[in-house]
């Protein structure tokens, strides 16, 4: 029996080797179509559903289609309203158990068990830990589609094309009217 950081046990070493990765923001396969990647090989089989146009399975109340029947059946609560995972902290429900983690990981919780290697920094999830991790590596992953620049965070690739390309929407705070990008 082998035990994360984290607490989680394993069986073997391979499982919790796979599991280290979500803590160190490690995706060693990528997808040679759009290059996402994924934390370990099955993850990316899924996916690569996506590329060759397998989603067999699809909602009867309008026009989307899962590669897996799980996802059809999470995807059918957006019709019901259905809201299964309810948080045991405050009053809120919510239709997937992951945003129900996510909720109590931001809202309820201090713990930060995703850890940077280069600076030990701390960080609530693997996200967060990812983008961080942009700032040691120089990594730039979002590029303009019209020009040559690229920006290490999302946001700055939206408001570079809004102020650059007059592509976007714009915003208006309610409060103090200050224009900003969509984020």
């Amino acid at each position: 029996m082998s035990t994360a950081e984290c607490g989680k046990c394993f069986n073997g070493n391979q499982s919790l080797s796979v599991h280290r990765r979500i803590h160190s923001g490690e995706k060693p396969f990528e997808c040679t179509v759009c290059s996402k990647q994924f934390t370990d090989s099955a993850n990316l089989d899924r996916h690569s559903r996506i590329h060759r146009g397998e989603k067999p399975h699809k909602c009867h109340q309008c026009d989307k289609s899962f590669c897996q029947l799980v996802n059809l059946n999470t995807h059918m609560r957006v019709h019901t309203g259905d809201k299964p995972y309810k948080c045991s902290l405050c009053d809120k429900s919510f239709g997937r158990a992951d945003h129900l983690r996510s909720h109590k990981r931001h809202a309820h919780s201090n713990r930060r068990p995703y850890d940077c290697r280069w600076c030990g920094k701390l960080f609530k999830s693997s996200r967060e830990l990812k983008q961080h991790v942009y700032t040691h590596t120089g990594t730039k992953p979002y590029s303009c589609r019209h020009c040559s620049k690229h920006f290490r965070w999302l946001y700055g690739l939206k408001s570079h094309l809004l102020r650059s390309h007059n592509e976007g929407t714009w915003f208006t705070c309610h409060i103090c009217q200050e224009i900003q990008p969509q984020r």
